[in-house]
């Protein structure tokens, strides 16, 4: 059994608010009883893509457990490798394969600088293939990204969503062994399914998003911030959300 904390959209911009909702959900599973096996951040780390904004992510995620990160349409690829990632700044994809006990995780960039939807690039498309390729025959993995490749029936977060989800509903058919698909940016749990696999949409740290049929305002502030924990057991994918007191 692997089990996965995510987190997804702490915004932090430099205020108290942001940095006080993101330190509670960390201290949230400092504390827990037992760990998580990683924790996977979703995109959205930082409001404005600021240096000083993802110095602060580093500080608020040093945890005693992996913590797997991908970047989200407010993220600047060159500062979050600096700033979060301690590499040298550099604008490519930020792709990155971890191994967390017997499972596989795929943390990919499908953002477009200067844009809120996601677009599935010839390189990361190409990534991930060689990725999912290169693994032992039989080894479960999990795809983590930030925009979700399916409505989520709001007009903010469906205009952002990923464009073109055929082409990667294609890779995940070529490659059996994906347990499931992993995305955060709509700021609402929610649950789908996507190319025969089950789909898992993180809530936020930030704010809470209103649906349509909750009200006209989008960004329900006065949500606590809010987790999910994944357990992935002989190719399974369980997940639990909880909302922080």
């Amino acid at each position: 059994m692997v089990l996965l904390a995510q987190l997804s959209d702490l915004h932090l911009d430099g205020t108290a608010r942001t940095a006080d909702r993101a330190s509670r959900a960390v201290e949230h599973l400092r504390a827990l009883p037992t760990p998580p096996d990683a924790l996977l951040v979703t995109g959205d780390i930082a409001d404005h893509g600021a240096l000083a904004e993802y110095e602060l992510a580093a500080r608020l995620l040093d945890l005693p457990f992996p913590v797997l990160t991908c970047p989200g349409n407010h993220d600047v690829r060159a500062a979050f490798r600096q700033g979060l990632l301690g590499e040298a700044p550099s604008d490519g994809p930020i792709n990155r394969l971890h191994l967390v006990g017997g499972l596989a995780v795929l943390m990919c960039d499908v953002t477009v600088p200067g844009r809120d939807e996601g677009v599935l690039s010839e390189e990361t498309r190409e990534w991930i293939d060689e990725a999912l390729g290169g693994l032992a025959p039989g080894t479960p993995s999990v795809l983590a990204f930030h925009q979700p490749p399916v409505p989520m029936h709001h007009p903010l977060p469906d205009e952002g969503r990923l464009r073109e989800p055929e082409r990667l509903a294609a890779l995940v058919e070529r490659h059996p062994d994906v347990v499931a698909v992993i995305t955060g940016h709509a700021h609402t749990a929610a649950a789908a399914h996507f190319a025969g696999r089950p789909l898992i949409v993180g809530p936020a740290t930030t704010w809470t998003l209103r649906l349509p049929w909750e009200g006209p305002d989008a960004a329900d502030r006065d949500q606590p911030p809010a987790l999910a924990y994944h357990v992935v057991e002989d190719g399974e994918l369980t997940t639990h959300f909880r909302v922080l007191p």
